[in-house]
């Protein structure tokens, strides 16, 4: 059957491309993505499968292959929400939607998941095992569509996850992986320091919010410097200070957001309870009223090390010319939801290189002159379809 799922796959590699095309030109917003979920249900309609729709709390899409021989159930995962980034690249088929791109490969993932499922749609009988197709929403938004997809309890009877990320940090051909903690988690914070307002001239009858803040600022830092183990990786970026006012005003109030990383959950409640302390200290220490939001989005992702140990010797024995070398990828700072079906399901999640031919230093996932070299679509068709075959 791999022998056959290979060169069907070779066969639509241009309708791969296709397809990837069209959803670059009509990229939507997480939660908001209608006409791709429908174009992705059309997909599906008059084949020989189970789809489930609008799941979760957005637009969701499970799509049900039943082999004919008995085994395990496994899921697929490929997002399809694009992000706000005004696109600045010169291809043909250029985003259609004014400040809308599909600038981190998601229009990619669901190209190529949509024919590799269709090709596994007419070798069900020969298929060992239940595969299920996860089309999910509004990956780049918290809380996110994994979340809730998981929580709709559609996914109980999987034995594993697997999904897949473009990356152009390597050239089409390399496939990556990390076992264990392999991106970080996510949190997001806004604090609001209420102090008393009043005349520069006259600090004594007022309660400068904006010092406060700015020794919170500094304040924060420290938990990185000097409350976390120096082997482990965490980061804390106050990325909003707003505090504008008249130069001869002292502010009533001031609100700070920010955002904060971490590879283990261990981290993240170390930082957590720094930053509630230091905001109470801020409170003691300047006698101003703090309102704290602190809200955990995406865990940190851990791959499951046996499922991927598998996935690497599936990959490294490979004889696909597309497949050209298997490696090792450090951890990633960056987050993402798929995290939460690794959380409650043995998953891997590995990467496909992707730079564009000819380019030294391709631009990264979210710039808004994102590109990819097209070929990485059939080696994410086939690399995946080296992880439904292994057994």
């Amino acid at each position: 059957m791999k022998q056959q799922l290979m060169k069907m796959l070779e066969q639509r590699k241009d309708e791969m491309i296709q397809i990837r095309r069209h959803l670059h030109e009509n990229p939507e917003l997480s939660f908001q993505e209608e006409k791709t979920a429908q174009y992705i249900a059309d997909f599906y309609k008059g084949k020989d499968v189970e789809i489930q729709t609008n799941i979760g709390n957005g637009y969701g899409i499970i799509v049900t292959i039943k082999g004919g021989k008995p085994g395990k159930t496994i899921g697929l995962r490929a997002d399809f929400d694009a992000l706000p980034i005004q696109e600045e690249t010169d291809v043909p088929f250029k985003s259609k939607n004014e400040g809308v791109m599909h600038a981190c490969g998601h229009d990619a993932h669901t190209a190529y998941l949509l024919v590799l499922a269709d090709c596994l749609i007419q070798l069900k009988d020969e298929l060992t095992g239940t595969i299920k197709i996860i089309h999910q929403h509004a990956e780049e938004v918290p809380p996110g569509g994994a979340k809730s997809i998981v929580e709709s309890g559609l996914l109980d009877d999987v034995d594993a996850v697997y999904g897949i990320h473009l990356f152009p940090t390597d050239p089409a051909g390399v496939v990556g992986y990390h076992s264990g903690y392999s991106m970080a988690g996510r949190t997001y914070f806004k604090l609001k320091i209420q102090g008393v307002g009043g005349h520069g001239s006259s600090p004594h009858l007022a309660n400068d919010a904006i010092v406060a803040g700015a020794h919170f600022v500094t304040a924060i830092q420290t938990v990185v410097s000097r409350r976390l183990n120096p082997f482990e990786m965490g980061v804390i970026t106050i990325g909003s200070f707003d505090g504008k006012g008249q130069f001869n005003v002292i502010k009533d109030s001031v609100e700070l957001e920010g955002d904060v990383r971490y590879m283990t959950t261990e981290v993240q409640e170390l930082i957590s309870k720094e930053v509630h302390r230091i905001t109470k200290g801020i409170e003691e220490e300047f006698g101003v009223k703090c309102e704290l939001e602190y809200v955990p989005d995406y865990p940190p992702l851990f791959n499951d090390p046996e499922i991927t140990a598998e996935v690497v010797a599936a990959l490294q024995s490979s004889t696909e010319p597309e497949i050209k070398s298997v490696a090792e990828f450090p951890m990633f700072s960056g987050s993402e939801d798929f995290a939460y079906y690794a959380a409650k399901f043995p998953s891997c999640f590995f990467y496909i290189g992707c730079k564009p031919k000819g380019v030294e230093k391709a631009y990264f996932n979210h710039h808004p002159k994102w590109d990819i070299d097209e070929d990485a679509l059939l080696v994410a068709a086939k690399a995946v379809a080296e992880v439904v075959c292994r057994d």
